[in-house]
């Protein structure tokens, strides 16, 4: 009775007739006459021709409540989020990220939002130089696209079977894009003479599931790991596969070089990540930890190293010039494990609610980002002991199957075959961290989304 007290003499004439409507509407003829006697209604009432502009209101009143509370409450987790992302920040630390390139974090909505896929995108990968951003789906085709102003600039056709990664590296005077398909091939396309296919690489006996470029003056090598539980190791100019590595027992899900190619990080469907010497094939270390299959593993670049230190025990970080000594791996077992290069387990990250498919260090080094098929990217500050400190929840409409950042601005071309690292040239990069505030990320809603400052 109190509700009722609460409106108008207009809005309770008017709840009452949608009431009658309501009730007429749906065969309820006894109930309808009881609440008109108890009403000791006018003829307004009594007249069906009246009450019949009312019919459906209420229906349209509740779904309407239905509608604003499910808004309220995603509201209220915005809130949640943005107030999470407040109480982990100072005043200094506020400004700082607006203006220091080395404190940059995505946020929602999007940039750029891409469609011309037409099938789940599988992968992204950008050029080093230029504004041009990758992407490969399962749709078999890759697509170019300017990421500054958000326009696709061309169609790849080549594979006849899924697209799973793409790079692009090489030698700094003759950059290539590299892609690797479920059609058990690795092809070569040259962005200088309109993407036109170069070469095609054929060995592996299942499909290949990631390729990268192995960073190096000339760029002549790039590396690819496959379902057939191999790694192996090309020559660029000639496509000859130079070198197999056996010691996985299942798929190989991804790959990895450090910045100066002389290490490779594998991770697959067995449950570990491995660490192998690429000029021997020699295997060096094994990451044993996770529950599921290990989807995505990166290197930390050296301008990590301060902060990984403290979370290792170590008295003083490593040199920066040495190109290993931190890793992380995501997992379908929802957490991120972050290893010392010895394979000790230092953190488990736990956060995310299904697979995380991708992972990327901050090239400031203070922070690592994933994507997860729970359609979020999420941002973990290592100098807060690994903290959460930022979720975007609208990432994406569907599984977010990749993520990277684009590499940094440079003089000469940074070779993108580092990929993961995330164009952080090593020691000479070191005495002053270049930044480009610019993430893509593709996903099963066949969208690339690009965020950037």
């Amino acid at each position: 009775m109190s509700t009722i007290n609460i409106l108008a003499p207009r809005q309770k004439d008017e709840l009452h007739k949608s009431i009658l409507a309501y009730l007429n509407s749906n065969g309820l003829p006894n109930t309808c006459a009881a609440l008109r006697e108890e009403l000791d209604a006018g003829d307004d009432f009594l007249d069906e021709t009246k009450l019949k502009k009312y019919e459906g209101l209420l229906e349209k009143k509740w779904t309407s409540v239905v509608r604003l509370q499910k808004k309220i409450m995603e509201l209220e987790s915005r809130i949640n989020s943005l107030q999470t992302e407040l109480d982990s920040s100072t005043p200094t630390s506020l400004m700082k990220k607006n203006s220091d390139p080395t404190a940059w974090l995505p946020r929602g909505p999007a940039r750029h939002k891409l469609t011309s896929h037409r099938l789940p995108v599988t992968c992204v990968a950008f050029h080093p130089v230029f504004s041009v951003l990758a992407s490969g789906s399962e749709d078999q085709m890759l697509k170019i696209w300017d990421w500054e102003l958000g326009e696709l600039e061309m169609t790849i056709k080549g594979h006849t079977k899924a697209v799973l990664d793409v790079d692009f590296g090489g030698p700094k005077n003759g950059i290539l894009l590299a892609s690797c398909s479920s059609d058990l091939t690795i092809k070569l396309w040259d962005p200088a003479n309109d993407y036109k296919n170069i070469r095609t690489l054929t060995g592996h006996d299942h499909s290949v599931s990631a390729v990268r470029f192995i960073p190096s003056a000339a760029g002549e090598y790039l590396v690819s790991a496959s379902r057939d539980k191999t790694l192996r190791i090309w020559e660029v100019a000639t496509g000859y596969c130079i070198k197999t590595i056996q010691g996985h027992v299942d798929w190989i899900r991804d790959v990895t070089p450090s910045f100066d190619g002389r290490w490779l990080l594998s991770a697959g469907n067995d449950q570990t990540a491995r660490l192998w010497d690429t000029a021997t094939a020699e295997h060096k270390a094994t990451f044993l930890g996770h529950e599921h299959v290990i989807e995505c593993c990166v290197i930390a670049p050296p301008s990590a190293y301060p902060l990984l230190s403290k979370i290792a025990g170590l008295k003083k970080p490593p040199p920066s010039t040495s190109s290993l000594e931190f890793i992380a791996t995501g997992s379908r077992d929802k957490t991120i494990k972050i290893w010392d290069a010895r394979g000790t387990l230092l953190k488990t990250l736990t956060g995310h609610d299904n697979w995380v498919r991708g992972l990327v260090f901050h090239p400031g080094g203070k922070y690592l980002l994933s994507a997860s098929d729970d359609k979020t990217i999420r941002c973990w500050d290592l100098e807060q002991d690994c903290r959460c400190v930022k979720v975007i929840s609208d990432a994406h409409e569907h599984f977010v199957s990749c993520i990277r950042w684009a590499p940094a601005p440079a003089k000469e071309p940074l070779v993108n075959g580092d990929g993961k690292v995330n164009g952080i040239n090593g020691a000479k990069e070191q005495g002053k961290v270049n930044v480009r505030c610019v993430i893509a990320t593709g996903s099963v809603d066949y969208m690339v989304r690009v965020f950037a400052s």
